[in-house]
C-alpha cells in the first residue's frame, strides 16, 4: 500500500481507490465523479454575481443551483488540487521545467509561451467536455463503470485524439 510520502503511488491502486470513490458518490448523492461540470458551476456563479439576468438561461441555472452534485463536483475539484499539493510537498517532489521536447515543438522555452499553451489548450478541452456533456473523468470513471455506450465512445474518441496530436507534435521534431 502507497504511503503518502512515496514520490509516485502505483496507477493500479491509485485506479482501483478512484473507482472505489464512486460508491459512495452514487449511495450518498447519487451522482457520478466528474471535473468539469465544477468549472462550469464556479464560472456560472461568478458570472451571475455580475449580471443575475444569466440565471434566466436553463443551462445557467442547472448549474447554479446549490444542489449535491454542484457543490460535489466543485468539492472534488477543489480537493484534487489541494491533494496534489500536499502530495507534492510531502514528496519531496520538485517541479521540473519545460522538457526540452515541448521547448522545440513551441520553439521556445518561455514560461509565458508555455503558461499561455497549457491556459489555451485547457480551455479548449473544457470547451470539448462541455460539448461532450462530460469530461474524461466522467465518461472514463463515471460513465465506463455504468457500462455507458456513449462514454465508451467518448473515451475510445478522447485516447484517437490524444494518438494523433501526440503523432503529429512529436513529427515536428
Amino acid at each position: 500500500m502507497p504511503t503518502l510520502f512515496d514520490k509516485a503511488w502505483s496507477p493500479y491502486v491509485a485506479g482501483v481507490l478512484i473507482g472505489l470513490l464512486q460508491i459512495p458518490a452514487f449511495l450518498l448523492i447519487e451522482t457520478a465523479l466528474g471535473a468539469s461540470s465544477s468549472y462550469v458551476t464556479v464560472g456560472d456563479a461568478i458570472a451571475n454575481l455580475i449580471d443575475p439576468s444569466l440565471s434566466r438561461i436553463d443551462y445557467v441555472a442547472k448549474h447554479l443551483a446549490a444542489n449535491a452534485k454542484n457543490l460535489w463536483q466543485v468539492a472534488l475539484v477543489t480537493g484534487i488540487a489541494i491533494g496534489a499539493f500536499m502530495s507534492m510537498k510531502l514528496s519531496g517532489a520538485r517541479r521540473q521545467t519545460i522538457s526540452p521536447i515541448w521547448s522545440r515543438v513551441l520553439g521556445s522555452s518561455s514560461p509565458s509561451l508555455r503558461y499561455g499553451v497549457a491556459f489555451f489548450a485547457g480551455f479548449l478541452m473544457l470547451f470539448g467536455a462541455r460539448i461532450a456533456d462530460g469530461c474524461t473523468s466522467g465518461h472514463g470513471l463515471s460513465g465506463m463503470a455504468q457500462l455507458s455506450v456513449g462514454s465508451t465512445l467518448a473515451v475510445a474518441a478522447m485516447f484517437a485524439g490524444g494518438i494523433i496530436t501526440a503523432s503529429l507534435l512529436l513529427r515536428r521534431i
